[in-house]
């Protein structure tokens, strides 16, 4: 029985050797890389100066032309994500602060997502091998339900998200190989129809007084930038659109651009423009808030 206990005893400390072993190996890879996606871009840079960034979801990636803002003189980058929540466009922009980007205009993606506080389970985890690095990724999760075993136990964050940020990711990353996540500025166009061109949205409610929406708010306002939110369009089949109107009356300061590109021919999805309908939506921003 003795040397049982013992052999087993061994084990756990070979494993927690090894472990401890493996986090270090896969986070200094990590720590090394700046192509793969938003996350990491923004992580490995720092003192970046823009005039506009965009913050968001696939609503916000598909529907702002980054370049038409460049054209207007404006540097500008798409943060948008697709799949984010505002979980993740927060902690996005609490990161740029961290890496002392100066950032003169935050346009936000604020429509959908205000129905939710919630992190998205596999873009959020994009952010963990910087959880022991930054102390503002570690305070943004310090309130998660799987905190604990996320931030002490060694490796496991990779394990959990092996799909997002386990060997696959690690060897594409180790070859520095880049996705399109980083072209055309961040924005990605969406040209063929491929989705659903109908949508109930009948359920949705936003909440008051949403966290991070609110933390995006005052981070903005502590750092003297100008925070555009919006609502984005979606298609003319839609049933629930009054959602966009309860939103606009408990966040008042949100515009509403729900209905500023409506047919179907100018989108890819009903919740998602095309490329054409992308550069509707975007002109009319632009002349809204940057032809002053």
């Amino acid at each position: 029985m003795k040397k049982f206990l013992l052999f087993t005893l061994k084990i756990l400390v070979l494993t927690v050797v090894i472990a401890v072993a493996l986090d270090f190996i896969y986070t200094a890879i990590y720590l090394q890389s700046s192509n793969r996606g938003k996350i990491d871009h923004i992580y490995n840079s720092k003192n970046e100066n823009f005039d506009v960034v965009i913050l968001g979801s696939s609503r916000a990636n598909n529907h702002f032309v980054t370049q038409m803002f460049e054209d207007k003189g404006l540097k500008a980058f798409n943060y948008g994500m697709s799949g984010g929540h505002l979980f993740e466009a927060d902690l996005l922009l609490k990161l740029m602060i961290e890496r002392h980007y100066k950032i003169k205009n935050v346009i936000l993606e604020a429509d959908l997502n205000l129905s939710n506080k919630h992190r998205d389970y596999g873009i959020s985890s994009k952010f963990l091998p910087y959880l022991h690095q930054s102390e503002t990724v570690k305070k943004h999760f310090s309130n998660e339900y799987d905190f604990w075993e996320l931030y002490y136990l060694p490796f496991y964050r990779y394990i959990k998200f092996d799909e997002r940020i386990g060997f696959r990711e690690l060897y594409n990353t180790t070859l520095k190989k880049p996705t399109n996540t980083l072209d055309n500025k961040g924005y990605y166009p969406l040209i063929k129809r491929k989705g659903n061109m109908k949508n109930n949205i009948v359920n949705l409610k936003p909440l008051e007084d949403n966290q991070y929406y609110e933390e995006i708010k005052q981070i903005c306002k502590d750092n003297k930038i100008n925070l555009i939110a919006v609502m984005t369009p979606m298609c003319e089949n839609v049933k629930g659109m009054d959602y966009f109107d309860k939103v606009k009356k408990m966040y008042p300061e949100i515009h509403n651009y729900e209905n500023v590109v409506v047919e179907d021919k100018y989108f890819s999805s009903c919740g998602h423009m095309n490329d054409t309908g992308a550069r509707l939506f975007t002109t009319r921003i632009i002349k809204d808030f940057f032809n002053k």
